[in-house]
């Protein structure tokens, strides 16, 4: 029997480290949200509001599965994300939840966090599930960037209206796709 996938490792990089999300973390990680342009593609676009980014917030310390993402030179929380839905049956955890301030948009920051988190969990697991809103076309072209492809395969959350599903799988990932 293999033991527990651990979803709140410390993930170092060269650009970014991932930590676990902990409450003292609220009002650092809301200064990063509380920027409208991140989410005006998301579906949730009011998220900057502080009241709804306190329930998200709640929800991702609930989760058990979130971080939240520091920039490796200064030490600055930049971001947050998170695994969920993990399914050791299926072999297979969904990546989302994710968001970085814009000053560290443009690829390079987003592509080492997801290597860090798809080299964490493929394997053990077979397949990393991302759900991303139908409109939200700079998440869709972030994710084809690392190597998702578009998935109908059923997932954690498929049928969760107006979003559409990626995947990576761990063939995927180590065979060169998975953005290396």
């Amino acid at each position: 029997m293999r033991p527990p996938l651990d979803l709140q490792p410390v993930l170092r990089g060269a650009l970014v480290t991932l930590e676990p999300l902990r409450a003292e973390d609220f009002e650092a990680l809301h200064a990063v949200a509380a920027d409208p342009l991140i989410w005006a593609q998301h579906p949730q676009h009011d998220r900057h509001e502080r009241a709804v980014f306190t329930r998200f917030f709640t929800e991702a310390l609930a989760s058990g599965g979130a971080f939240v993402v520091r920039d490796t030179t200064d030490g600055r929380i930049i971001g947050s994300t998170r695994f969920a839905g993990l399914d050791p049956v299926r072999g297979e955890v969904e990546i989302g939840w994710t968001f970085l301030a814009r000053t560290h948009w443009g690829g390079r920051w987003n592509h080492e966090m997801k290597r860090l988190m798809l080299d964490h969990v493929l394997p053990p697991l077979e397949r990393v599930v991302f759900v991303v809103g139908a409109h939200n076309l700079r998440s869709q072209r972030a994710l084809a960037k690392i190597g998702a492809v578009r998935s109908e395969r059923p997932g954690p959350r498929l049928d969760v209206p107006d979003h559409v599903q990626f995947e990576i799988t761990c063939a995927m990932h180590r065979g060169g796709g998975g953005g290396r």
